[in-house]
């Protein structure tokens, strides 16, 4: 793709954008470590919510939607839109709770939750687990997705490539450690428009390219003829697959819609919430703030980004069919048929998407080393200001590892799956120790250990292949059967944690009473949450909100008027429920 000189003028202009942020926020981020990874506990909902949406709109995102589409059509997204469950979860049963706890990071919950040297080794080993090969493995897959954009777009190779985005590491990390969490707060927002804007355009384009909608679905029916002559099933454009399908046979989806969602870690949609998304909820002025910042997400990260990503990959089915590597169907469409006055602009919108991931990875991840691992077990007491420069060099760090891993990484889909399977079964863990008294630490620390491996011993001694949708299913079902077993073993095998460590954990958070009775007796005094029934009924509206406006507004893209406007009016009435029953509350901080 040929750039002009007004088109690289543009691109100089974004990072420049970008750069003046961070050096604007800079006093204010290294003032203490809790400016430095919290913007000081007083940020609005839309500011967070739509930093998580950021966060998950990677340049990685539209690629990986690409090949979903390639392999199973409209249907393959359910790999990540079974989450919409999970998500809502985190809104209306924990994102309070979070912001009442009152802590730095998600890991060091651990030490609230749970007491002593278990307490201490969980939060330590999640801390480096997680901060260093998990996130890390996240920013190579998205390393990756700039690779192969920058691969195409530049003609270079691998290498070539990669030494350009370690360039853009290096200037995102720079912003990053200059501006801690409020510039990458602030640049989130911008950068959100940008790539918003410009994926929306080239969808546009896209479509036009072949001829408008009605052209696109005639040539996706030959489309659907070709497979079906290659054994396929069903139609490209199905919203729910074809459960004969070898893509994603019956035990696949019923996997994916009855167990993945609530028993997989996953980042972004950790069972519960966690990682950057937990970050997001802490920083939120108040409970309030909270709530509805993860509510934003939610219904911007599964209703409104997906389409313009789906039509563009429903085109390159037509133009480029049976490429090797399907994911870069997404940039050979941009490459052919953006407009070259645009072109610039869509550059600068990969590197937004590219660099409002790695800004939070980077300032997430260093959040776990320094605060969970160096400042707990290695340097207790010294200054803020040494705090805020080793989380500086753990940014320094993680740049490194990242290249390293992206440099051996093939496949962002397959990426997606390896961290699935190494997660499953730890989710039920997550979700009760909330709302379960005997859950302690032992109970997470055997979750993780026999989650990761039961995971490994099925793909190494067992030959299933995580990649093959049945093994993927059996990989999902015994892992989590086995986790949850020995976790729930250990659990009632081991002793309790201390009756102190649990009514100071009562009393910060107010929790249900109903899973701590034996606790609530001791704290009399405490007022715990309440309107379990009511939060349930808002999940169940959240979820039909979430995908009624996600189907409704794929039908009517495809002009299927009738049916789509009966899901948007069905998901509307929804979410108007759950303003009823929030506003009915009156959004206590307090009761639930």
């Amino acid at each position: 793709m040929q750039l002009t000189l007004t088109d690289w003028a543009v691109v100089a202009l974004y990072f420049l954008f970008n750069l003046a942020i961070g050096l604007y926020y800079k006093s204010r981020a290294g003032k203490n470590v809790n400016e430095f990874f919290l913007s000081g506990r007083n940020v609005p909902w839309w500011l967070a919510g739509t930093s998580m949406v950021a966060t998950t709109f990677a340049a990685d995102t539209p690629l990986a939607v690409t090949g979903m589409v390639a392999v199973g059509g409209i249907a393959g997204n359910w790999l990540w839109w079974n989450f919409v469950a999970s998500g809502m979860l985190t809104v209306f049963f924990y994102a309070r709770l979070w912001r009442r706890s009152g802590v730095m990071t998600d890991i060091e919950f651990s030490e609230i939750r749970y007491s002593g040297k278990p307490a201490a080794f969980l939060r330590g080993f999640r801390a480096i687990y997680l901060g260093i090969p998990i996130n890390c493995i996240i920013l190579g897959w998205v390393n990756l997705a700039m690779v192969k954009i920058l691969g195409l777009v530049l003609g270079v190779n691998k290498f070539e490539a990669l030494l350009i985005v370690m360039g853009l590491i290096a200037l995102t990390s720079s912003i990053s450690t200059l501006s801690g969490l409020w510039g990458v707060l602030v640049t989130d927002l911008f950068q959100f428009v940008v790539k918003m804007g410009m994926v929306t355009v080239l969808a546009v384009f896209a479509v036009q390219a072949v001829g408008g909608i009605d052209s696109m679905k005639a040539k996706l029916a030959a489309v659907d003829q070709a497979r079906l002559a290659q054994g396929g099933h069903g139609s490209v454009l199905n919203f729910v697959p074809d459960l004969n399908s070898a893509w994603m046979p019956m035990i696949t989806f019923l996997v994916y819609i009855s167990m993945n969602w609530w028993s997989t870690w996953y980042p972004g949609s950790e069972p519960g919430g966690g990682g950057y998304v937990a970050q997001r909820m802490f920083c939120a002025k108040d409970e309030r703030n909270s709530l509805l910042a993860t509510l934003w997400f939610n219904i911007a990260n599964y209703a409104v980004r997906p389409w313009p990503w789906i039509l563009v990959a429903l085109v390159s089915l037509i133009v480029y069919p049976g490429l090797a590597d399907p994911e870069t169907g997404y940039i050979r469409v941009m490459i052919a048929y953006l407009p070259p006055s645009l072109r610039g602009l869509m550059v600068a919108a990969f590197a937004a998407a590219y660099m409002s991931t790695i800004a939070t990875q980077l300032n997430w991840g260093a959040s776990y080393l320094v605060n969970d691992f160096y400042r707990r077990f290695w340097k207790k007491n010294e200054s803020d200001r040494h705090y805020v420069a080793a989380s500086k060099w753990a940014t320094v760090l993680l740049t490194i590892v990242s290249a390293i891993i992206t440099f051996n990484l093939d496949s962002i889909a397959g990426a997606w799956k390896l961290l699935l399977v190494t997660g499953a079964g730890t989710g039920g863990v997550l979700l009760l120790r909330w709302y379960w008294w005997r859950i302690n630490a032992w109970s997470e620390v055997s979750a993780m250990i026999s989650g990761f491996a039961v995971s490994l011993a099925l793909q190494m001694a067992w030959g299933l292949d995580k990649d093959q949708p049945r093994d993927f299913a059996w990989i999902m079902i015994v892992t989590v059967s086995i986790t949850t077993a020995v976790w729930l073993a250990v659990t009632f095998l081991t002793q309790p944690e201390s009756k102190e460590t649990l009514v100071a954990f009562y009393r910060r958070t107010h929790p249900s009473a109903a899973g701590w009775r034996p606790i609530a007796k001791l704290a009399p005094d405490v007022r715990p949450s309440t309107g379990g029934l009511a939060n349930l009924v808002d999940w169940i509206c959240g979820c039909v909100l979430i995908y009624g406006i996600l189907f409704g507004t794929g039908k009517l893209l495809l002009k299927d008027f009738t049916t789509g406007s009966l899901l948007l009016a069905i998901g509307l009435a929804a979410g108007a429920v759950i303003y009823w029953d929030l506003s009915r509350r009156g959004w206590s901080t307090v009761v639930d």
